[in-house]
């Protein structure tokens, strides 16, 4: 079966551009989109029970800009002010820039990595004498507060939103000849959206390790795995397998 039509488990790109668009010009494709997850925030009622008093903090973590949305929406749920004080310690400048949007940014110590926890920990160990809180989802990356205690720096870990399965009960899944995951929890939605799909013939695309073994694990076929080293990206590796396997059905 020739690969026409690709479903993309992400929000329809924004600003008219996406690398998604070239590569179904490229390939005469029809590429659709569509998040199979969403964020919720955790109630303030709900993060009470946690007992996390966030004044007993002298520093936040912010690892995404979702993390900076919910962080503010707890505090102003809880009629919390954050003190002038309080530092920053964000993943990536863009992260750092975003705060604008609830503080003045110059009159703040912010402080940002490149993208990556690890280097963000070289700013953390400069500070080890403040009292950290790190905003995150039910579901993280277990590497954050696993180098934290690690490292021996003092935190609290506070759950402040969840990621949750969208409602897909309108999509006609299995008129797509290709579905590309980007975690475990789209392998998750689609399943609890779709308890009786059969995988048959259609494609399964993965991005990431994680996600790779949540296909594999829920009995699916896998067969384009990114990042590669000859596709960093999943546009790229999808590319190479749409030509190949295109080309393929000619013969």
């Amino acid at each position: 079966m020739k690969i026409k039509k690709i479903l993309v488990s992400q929000p329809n790109p924004d600003n008219g551009k996406s690398p998604y668009f070239d590569l179904a010009d490229k390939n005469n494709l029809q590429i659709d989109f569509r998040p199979f997850i969403h964020i919720e925030g955790i109630p303030g009622k709900e993060f009470r029970q946690d007992r996390i008093d966030i004044l007993e903090h002298s520093a936040v973590i912010f690892t995404s800009k979702t993390s900076v949305d919910h962080f503010f929406r707890i505090c102003e749920e809880l009629r919390i002010t954050v003190p002038d004080t309080m530092k920053y310690f964000c993943i990536s400048e863009s992260t750092a820039y975003y705060l604008q949007k609830y503080i003045v940014y110059r009159k703040r110590k912010i402080f940002y990595g490149n993208g990556r926890f690890s280097d963000l920990m070289d700013l953390i160990n400069k500070h080890k004498d403040e009292a950290f809180l790190v905003p995150l989802s039910d579901i993280h990356k277990a590497e954050i507060p696993k180098t934290l205690k690690d490292q021996k720096i003092k935190h609290t870990k506070a759950i402040i939103y969840r990621t949750v399965c969208s409602d897909l009960s309108d999509l006609p899944v299995t008129d797509y000849d290709m579905l590309v995951f980007f975690s475990p929890s789209g392998i998750k939605s689609l399943q609890q959206n779709f308890p009786k799909f059969k995988q048959n013939g259609i494609k399964i695309a993965s991005f990431g390790n994680t996600t790779a073994s949540a296909v594999e694990d829920a009995g699916f076929r896998l067969d384009v795995k990114a990042p590669m080293p000859e596709a960093p990206s999943m546009t790229m590796a999808l590319d190479i397998f749409i030509k190949t396997h295109n080309k393929n059905l000619k013969k």
